[in-house]
């Protein structure tokens, strides 16, 4: 037993040793970087070189300690490629826990696929990407990487912190540029996190980073681009799609952008133009032509997936959309402003950040932004915003993907930073209207009439295109407050001329009242309780954001059972604050007859951290409320 013991124990400490003369032993990895990290990055670098004002390369270096399965998609082992850009070189090693290799993967053994499934327009778009599956876990990724591209328009961001529950042993950033091509770089939240600034000369740029600790993910907190450091870069005297660029004003920008690389994409057969002018016919009015198109589009066209950036920046010909029916978001918003043109509609293609989370084109750094593309309809002094990748859309409908948000249209005279439409918070409604009855048994049945508008119309109007399986799962998820619920009649009117989508529900649901002895006591609020779970956050470190805004009102008749009294009722309650309004009132209006109304208004709005703990009261508060009950005796 003795010598099984020293066995062991020997074995142990050549296995420390090991692990400690290797830097991707998980040993060496302090405790700090670990807690609440489900990766640690060890190693983030890339070195960019601009050589000219069309050649770029772009070395990385990532080695990554993945602790569990959520931290797979910090390795980042991937490239995309096209005509202008090459992979020079690319490959990974994989590591044990003790820093020992297990596996070596050369550039033959990553994927290469298109980066669009389903599309032969993009086929020379193609991602060479790592597709390693773990054998256990923790295990540690050094990757590397070499590419060159001409185009120099877009150089990538630099983000210090990609994320939450990540951390960052080591980050450093080496530019180098000639000094006639007008770099410029913008910095953000550097301070907060001791970002140092290494090098900073008129052909040099470089920082350094190191043990940036994983920060926790807190619910209703900004994305992680808006709170952790990054960097932007660009150049005055760029390349891009072959075609030189100089730049120092969005107007200069938008006015290069708009002749040099949309300039001959708009061009359409003779068939097509005869058929789009018979479609419009006699119609003068241009908002109406507009709409006859757009359905046109929609009805006509499907959505290739690919952002602006990957199926490189040039839109693909305005005749092949039109051939092949289909294209990514650049392609199917020039083919709308292509058949635009044929009846003398003027339409400008439309730059910016498309996500649920809103995101800024960067007003005061000129480059080339962004991961979408729109078309704007001149309309008086505003705009109508066509999201043209959508076939169910209402006409200029942008929903949560595209709103409220800065924008590059590009007109013919120049690019010009514009607002997109702002669904204010009180008019993002829904409004319930309906009826529910409660027997002698404590059974329910009940009618609801719900009415969305607003950024409420893009979340409810989903609904329609769901399975029936599908519809049920989400009405039970909705009303989840109701147990045995089961669905009865459901009709949807989707208005898209007035952009409101409307849910007629019939449901019912077995011992929704809980009788105890001569009494029966329910919950008031039975279709619109609010569910939203506001935890607890002792030590809060960020702030907080309500994105949008909504208005709900609800108006109610309830038919209380036969042979019943009542002996309890909620009082009328009323609530008002910073993040909004909320009331509710109980009207008698006969013997077994009541009328319950309940009015919620919340404002979007970003707020300190020191501030979540009253948000968090307040929402309790209102959930409380929504949870009264009626106690009725039985005579």
């Amino acid at each position: 037993m003795k010598n099984l013991c020293f066995t062991l124990f020997f074995l142990f400490f050549i296995a420390n040793s090991f692990a400690q003369k290797n830097d991707y032993s998980i040993l060496k990895i302090s405790d700090s970087l670990k807690e609440n990290a489900n990766a640690v990055i060890r190693l983030d670098q890339m070195d960019i070189n601009i050589l000219s004002q069309r050649s770029m390369n772009i070395k990385k270096q990532r080695i990554v300690t993945v602790l569990n399965q959520k931290g797979l998609s910090e390795i980042d082992g991937y490239e995309f490629y096209d005509k202008s850009t090459a992979i020079k070189s690319i490959e990974a090693v994989v590591y044990d826990a003790f820093g020992n290799e297990i596996k070596k993967i050369k550039r033959k053994d990553f994927k290469d696929q298109s980066a669009v499934s389903g599309s032969t327009l993009f086929s020379d778009n193609r991602v060479l990407y790592l597709n390693y599956t773990p054998v256990s876990f923790p295990f540690t990724v050094a990757y590397s990487s070499e590419i060159e591209t001409s185009n120099t328009a877009f150089i990538p961001k630099w983000y210090f912190l990609s994320g939450y529950n990540v951390s960052v042993e080591n980050c450093i950033l080496n530019v180098s540029f000639p000094n006639n091509l007008g770099f410029k770089k913008k910095e953000f939240q550097l301070a907060d996190f001791k970002i140092k600034k290494t090098v900073d000369t008129a052909t040099k740029l470089s920082y350094t980073a190191t043990n940036i600790l994983a920060q926790k993910a807190e619910d209703y907190s900004p994305s992680p681009s808006d709170l952790y450091p990054k960097i932007m870069m660009g150049l005055e005297h760029f390349h891009l799609e072959g075609v030189d660029g100089t730049a120092t004003t969005w107007e200069a920008f938008g006015k290069w952008y708009g002749d040099k690389i949309l300039s001959g994409t708009t061009v359409l057969p003779e068939e097509t133009k005869a058929k789009i002018k018979a479609l419009v016919g006699d119609e003068k009015d241009p908002v109406k032509k507009t709409k006859i198109i757009y359905d046109y589009v929609q009805k006509k066209s499907r959505y290739v997936n690919i952002a602006v950036g990957i199926g490189g920046w040039k839109p693909m010909q305005a005749s092949d959309v039109d051939r092949l029916g289909y294209g990514d978001c650049k392609a199917l918003s020039n083919y709308t402003k292509a058949l635009l043109q044929v009846v003398d509609v003027p339409s400008y293609n439309t730059i910016l950040y498309g996500d649920r989370y809103k995101a800024n084109i960067q007003s005061d750094f000129v480059s080339m932004q962004g991961n979408h593309m729109i078309l704007a309809v001149p309309n008086g002094d505003n705009y109508i915003w066509l999201e043209c990748t959508s076939q169910d859309d209402p006409f200029g409908y942008q929903g949560t993907f595209t709103d409220d948000r800065d924008v590059l249209v590009v007109k013919p005279e120049g690019g010009e930073i514009v607002r997109t439409k702002v669904y204010e918070d009180n008019g993002n409604t829904q409004t319930g209207k309906g009826v529910y009855t409660i027997n002698e048994n404590g059974d329910f049945s009940g009618n609801l009439n719900i009415s969305s508008q607003g950024s409420q119309y893009a979340s409810k109007s989903r609904v329609e295109t769901l399975q029936p399986h599908e519809k049920e799962q989400h009405y039970k998820e909705y009303w989840n407050n109701i147990n045995n619920l089961k669905l009865g009649k459901i009709i949807f009117t989707n208005d898209k001329e007035n952009i409101c989508f409307v849910e007629n529900v019939q449901l019912s649901a077995s011992n929704y009242g809980v009788i105890s002895g001569n009494k029966m006591i329910f919950t008031v609020d039975a279709f619109n309780q609010n569910s939203e779970n506001v935890k607890r956050i002792r030590n809060r470190k960020n702030p907080f954001q309500i994105q949008r805004g909504y208005l709900d009102t609800d108006e109610i008749e309830i038919n209380l059972p036969s042979g019943f009294s009542i002996e309890f009722l909620p009082q009328n309650y009323e609530l008002k604050g910073k993040f909004g309004e909320y009331k509710t009132e109980i009207i008698k209006t006969d013997s077994n007859k009541l009328m319950y109304k309940r009015f919620m208004f919340l404002n979007k709005g970003k707020y300190s951290n020191k501030e979540y703990d009253e948000y968090r009261l307040f929402m309790e508060q209102v959930s409380r409320n929504d949870n009264a009950k009626i106690i009725l005796t039985k005579n």
